[in-house]
C-alpha cells in the first residue's frame, strides 16, 4: 500500500533515471560554460530574487494585469536562462512533473475550445503565472533569497493591511453592492485597501497571516519579532475589517493546519499530557472564541448567518444561480472542458445563464472553474497536482525537523497558507486574479524549493 502511495505521489520517481532518458532535459544546462564566465550570472539567483520581489511589490496596486504580465514574462525568460546555463541540474521536483501534465492538458483543452481564441488567451495567462512557480522554485533554494523574498512581502502586506484598516475608521466609498441591499449590514464599510475588491483583499492577506506567523519563530531579535508580530495583528484585523465570510473561513483553515504543523514539529519537546490534550484543548478554545465572537459581536454574527440564510442573502443567491449554470456547462462538455480562462468562461457562460444573471466573471469556486476549463480529466489532474504539493511539503517537513532547520517555518506557512487559499476557493475565484494567483505560485513554489530527493540526500 506504502509503494503504492509512493508511486501516486511521484515520492518514488528516480528522477535522474528521467533526466538522463528526456531528449528534452539534456538542453539543461548546455550553456553552463558560458554561466561560469559571465561576470552577470555570478549574481544569477539574486537577480531572480529581484524579480520576483518585483512583482510582489507591484501585484497588489495595479489594476492592471498588464505591468504583472511583463514582470511575469521577464520571470519565464529569466528562468530559461538560468535553466539552460545550471550545471548542476537540480530543478526538477514531483511537483514540476504534475505541473507540466496539466499545463498539457490545458493545451489540449484550449484546442478542442469552441472559443479558441479565448481559451488560448487563458492559456497564456496560465504559462505566465506557471513562469512565477518556475522562477521561485529555483530561486528560493536559497535559504538568504529564501528570507529576503519573503521579508518583502510581508512589508508589502502590512502597507495594504494598514491602508485597509485606514479605510474602516476614515470611511471609503462602496464600489459595488458588496452587502446584501436588505440586510442590517447594507450600510457596513468593508475596505479593500488598494485592490478594489474585500474579498479580494481578504485572498491577498490570507499568505500574509501565514508567513506573518512563521516570521515570528525565524526573525532574529526582539525587534524583528515584534514586527512580525506587528505585521500578524494587522493583517489579521485587517482580514476582519473585509467582512469576506470566505476569508474568515479560510483563514481558520489556515490556523488550524499551521497548529498541527507546529503540534508535530514542537512534540519531543512536549511533556506527555500537552502532547494528549494540547490539540483538543485548541480546538475547544477556538470553538468557544468563535461562539463568543458570534453570540456578543452583531456585525460578526449577522455575517456569518448569512453564510446559512441560502438564497435569502442577494450573494448566496447569485452564487447558486452561477453554480446551476456552470453545472450545466460542465454537463455539456464533461471530458475536456471550455478551455481555459475567464475569456472562455465569459463567453460560454451567458447561454446557459439564467435571464438576470448572465455576467459572472467565474464560476465562484476554483474547483468548478477547472472542471468547466478543462474537465473532469483535469480536474483529476489538479487533485492529483494538489496531493503531491502537500505530500511533498510534509515529507520535507519531517526531513527539515531531523536536522532542525528553522526554515522549516516558512514551509509551515506555505502549506498553511495553500490550505487557506484552496478552502477560500470553495466559495470565490479571486484565486485567478493577478494579486492572488501570483501568491499561490509563490507558496507552490516555495514548497518545491525545499525538495530533496532521497538520491540527493544519499549523495550528501
Amino acid at each position: 500500500m506504502n509503494s503504492v502511495w509512493q508511486r501516486f505521489t511521484l515520492s518514488d520517481l528516480p528522477l535522474s533515471q528521467w533526466r538522463g532518458g528526456s531528449y528534452l532535459y539534456r538542453l539543461v544546462g548546455f550553456l553552463s560554460a558560458w554561466r561560469e564566465g559571465s561576470w552577470f550570472l555570478q549574481w544569477a539567483n539574486p537577480l531572480g530574487a529581484v524579480i520576483l520581489c518585483a512583482i510582489v511589490l507591484i501585484a497588489p496596486f495595479t489594476n492592471s494585469s498588464n505591468p504583472t504580465g511583463v514582470l511575469l514574462i521577464a520571470a519565464g525568460g529569466y528562468w530559461l536562462m538560468l535553466t539552460l546555463s545550471d550545471r548542476l541540474k537540480t530543478g526538477s521536483t514531483p511537483i514540476h512533473i504534475a505541473v507540466g501534465v496539466y499545463w498539457c492538458i490545458a493545451l489540449i483543452a484550449t484546442a478542442f475550445s469552441d472559443v479558441k481564441s479565448a481559451a488560448f488567451s487563458g492559456l497564456i495567462k496560465l504559462t505566465l503565472f506557471l513562469f512565477m512557480f518556475l522562477l521561485g522554485a529555483q530561486v528560493l533554494r536559497s535559504p538568504r533569497l529564501r528570507n529576503w523574498v519573503m521579508a518583502v512581502y510581508l512589508h508589502v502586506s502590512l502597507l495594504v493591511s494598514a491602508y485597509g484598516i485606514r479605510q474602516q475608521y476614515k470611511g471609503v466609498e462602496q464600489l459595488a453592492t458588496w452587502n446584501d441591499p436588505t440586510s442590517l449590514l447594507a450600510e457596513e464599510t468593508r475596505v479593500y485597501s488598494f485592490l478594489g475588491n474585500p474579498n479580494l483583499l481578504a485572498g491577498y492577506l490570507i499568505t500574509a497571516i501565514a508567513l506573518s506567523i512563521a516570521a515570528l519563530f525565524i526573525w532574529r531579535g526582539y525587534l524583528p519579532k515584534t514586527l512580525a508580530g506587528v505585521m500578524l495583528v494587522i493583517n489579521t484585523t485587517c482580514l476582519f475589517f473585509t467582512d469576506s465570510r470566505g476569508g474568515w473561513i479560510a483563514a481558520l483553515a489556515l490556523l488550524i493546519t499551521f497548529f498541527l504543523l507546529l503540534r508535530y514539529w514542537f512534540a519531543e519537546y512536549l511533556p506527555t499530557f500537552w502532547r494528549i490534550w494540547l490539540v483538543p484543548m485548541l480546538f475547544g478554545s477556538m470553538t468557544a472564541v468563535i461562539i463568543l465572537g458570534i453570540t456578543l459581536v452583531e456585525p460578526l454574527r449577522l455575517r456569518v448567518m448569512s453564510i446559512f440564510a441560502g438564497r435569502e442573502d442577494s450573494s448566496n443567491n447569485f452564487r447558486i444561480n452561477v453554480w446551476e449554470a456552470v453545472f450545466r456547462m460542465i454537463g455539456d462538455h464533461p471530458i475536456i472542458g471550455i478551455g481555459p480562462g475567464n475569456d472562455a468562461f465569459k463567453q460560454v457562460y451567458p447561454l446557459y445563464a439564467r435571464s438576470g444573471y448572465g455576467d459572472a466573471l467565474g464560476a465562484y469556486s476554483i474547483f468548478l472553474e477547472t472542471l468547466v476549463e478543462v474537465g473532469w480529466v483535469g480536474f483529476a489532474l489538479f487533485l492529483w497536482f494538489g496531493v503531491i504539493t502537500f505530500n511533498l511539503g510534509l515529507q520535507q517537513l519531517a526531513r527539515l525537523r531531523q536536522i532542525k532547520d528553522e526554515q522549516a517555518f516558512w514551509l509551515m506557512a506555505a502549506i498553511a497558507a495553500c490550505a487557506g487559499m484552496l478552502v477560500h476557493g470553495l466559495f470565490d475565484t479571486v484565486w485567478y486574479r493577478p494579486p492572488i494567483n501570483t501568491l499561490w505560485w509563490l507558496m507552490v513554489a516555495l514548497i518545491a524549493s525545499f525538495f530533496q530527493s532521497q538520491e540527493m540526500s544519499s549523495e550528501q
